[in-house]
């Protein structure tokens, strides 16, 4: 499992990105009172503009990144409820970092929902630094970035 490997998302798997991002997602409808961002995205767009890189066979985890002229958007992490604690979001966050260093860019950064605490418990034991908390329109959002070296 350690070395699946992380490939471009197709065509083909945008049925499946969808349910591993709606899975994912799912379980926060209810604590942050509406449908979470990531479940609105338009995938098939997303998978065709390249930004989306998916892992397992079947898919178990994908990562949406979006490249700017000073950093790499980090805009959908999602692994599976079945592959939670097998170390499938520590490889995709590893995966981000070296794209955005094969792409010369010095900078990750991302969001999360103020309501999904977890993820504000991970990001920082990953080198990610809290930036700011903002609300933007309907949601309510802690910012990171991560300065690579």
């Amino acid at each position: 499992m350690a070395d699946e490997e992380i490939r471009p998302a197709g065509a083909a798997d945008v049925p499946v990105v969808e349910g591993v991002i709606d899975a994912a997602f799912r379980p926060y409808v209810e604590r942050i009172g509406r449908v979470p961002q990531p479940m609105e995205e338009d995938h098939a767009a997303n998978v065709a503009a390249g930004k989306v890189f998916v892992t397992g066979e079947p898919v178990t985890g994908l990562v949406v990144v979006e490249a700017f002229d000073d950093h790499l958007f980090l805009d959908i992490i999602a692994v599976h409820p079945t592959a939670h604690g097998r170390g499938v979001g520590r490889r995709l966050l590893r995966f981000v970092e070296a794209r955005a260093r094969a792409l010369g860019l010095s900078e990750i950064r991302l969001y999360t929902n103020a309501m999904m605490w977890e993820n504000q418990k991970i990001y920082p034991r990953y080198g990610y630094e809290l930036v700011e908390r903002r609300v933007d329109g309907p949601y309510d959002r802690v910012h990171y970035r991560k300065r690579l070296l």
